[in-house]
């Protein structure tokens, strides 16, 4: 067998990878009438590391500083983002197309908790079906004008992960992980990833990196040092931001208040985004 030179339209490898290479032809279209112009895919290796936080927070900031933003919420069986902005609203339909709901700060947003009969029902369906609607969820809503679009994608390289970036334009991704010593496997199989699919990878953002202590301010490593840095300058992207294990972020969302947090531990990834 020849070696691989990623490039699934001269390798001769036949090492199957062009099942996964992305092809422009393929891709979902928006519905007549829809304005999409970027789109970035929040990702993480596994579960657990503050994904919907990192969403939510990037896409608050973003609208923040005067630009249309929506949220594309595929993580269809643990959908969160609607509690986070206290949206309960149910999405409306037309005719052939599905209409967002708004958030109070002018969010566009699709979840699956705003097509359930009660947002505590769960959704028994497998992979495939999942798959689906993640992109109807762009093919059937009539997204109006946004800048930038924030897709929190469920955990791993799975089903979902594979369907939006084979079948969504994603301009490219932002990597969550937290401190642990495992950081760089995790980091590594989404950048991986990522390189197959051909989309880039914008930044990295370290959550729960720290306690700060609310008497001294002491930086307390609760799940030990960082290790972000190192990983960043091997696979050559730059740190969005390191998160610290802060009290009021679950107080804010427990109050669907998130839209109203002002921090600057991502500004350095809102900045990046604009760029593109």
């Amino acid at each position: 067998m020849s070696e691989c030179t990623h490039n699934c339209s001269t390798c001769s490898s036949g090492c199957g990878s062009s099942e996964f290479h992305r092809d422009e032809s393929l891709m979902e279209k928006l519905m007549p009438g829809a304005s999409v112009k970027k789109v970035i895919a929040v990702v993480s290796g596994k579960g657990g590391v503050g994904k919907s936080m990192v969403t939510s927070l990037l896409a608050a900031e973003t609208q923040r500083r005067g630009f249309r933003t929506a949220i594309l919420d595929a993580d269809l069986t643990g959908p969160s983002i609607p509690k986070a902005f206290g949206v309960s609203e149910r999405m409306r339909a037309a005719a052939d197309h599905m209409l967002p709901v708004t958030t109070p700060s002018g969010i566009q947003m699709v979840s699956m908790n705003l097509l359930l009969d009660a947002p505590e029902e769960p959704v028994l369906w497998r992979g495939p079906v999942i798959a689906g609607v993640v992109a109807q969820f762009w093919s059937e809503v009539m997204w109006d004008d946004v800048d930038y679009m924030f897709i929190d994608l469920p955990p791993g390289t799975g089903d979902v992960p594979l369907t939006v970036f084979q079948s969504l334009p994603v301009d490219g991704i932002v990597i969550v992980t937290s401190p642990q010593e495992l950081v760089q496997m995790i980091v590594k199989k989404a950048y991986n990833m990522a390189e197959m699919m051909h989309v880039p990878v914008l930044g990295l953002v370290e959550n729960f990196s720290y306690l700060k202590c609310p008497d001294c301010g002491k930086e307390i490593k609760l799940f030990g040092e960082s290790h972000i840095d190192d990983v960043a300058k091997e696979l050559g992207i730059p740190v969005f931001g390191k998160l610290p294990l802060d009290p009021a972020f679950a107080e804010q969302a427990d109050k669907g208040a998130f839209a109203t947090m002002e921090n600057a531990y991502l500004d350095a990834g809102v900045e990046k985004l604009k760029t593109l």
